[in-house]
């Protein structure tokens, strides 16, 4: 299956708030938790093109 660099990156997202929605709905998590780890999803969500990148590299044999 083809995906090309903009879907990888709304799936991503999507992906990432789909953790953080069930965090928020997961009674065991504390404020501080779901805080620190939701900056760090965040953040991460930056990423998508570069982690996309280094997926594509190994098929383009680089």
């Amino acid at each position: 299956m083809e995906i090309n660099e903009e879907d990888f990156d709304s799936q991503f997202r999507e992906t990432l708030e789909t953790v953080i929605q069930q965090m928020a709905d997961h009674p065991g998590i504390g404020l501080k938790e779901f805080y620190s780890m939701t900056c760090f999803l965040e953040n991460l969500s930056f990423f998508g093109p570069v982690i996309y990148g280094l997926l594509r590299k190994p098929e383009e044999g680089l």
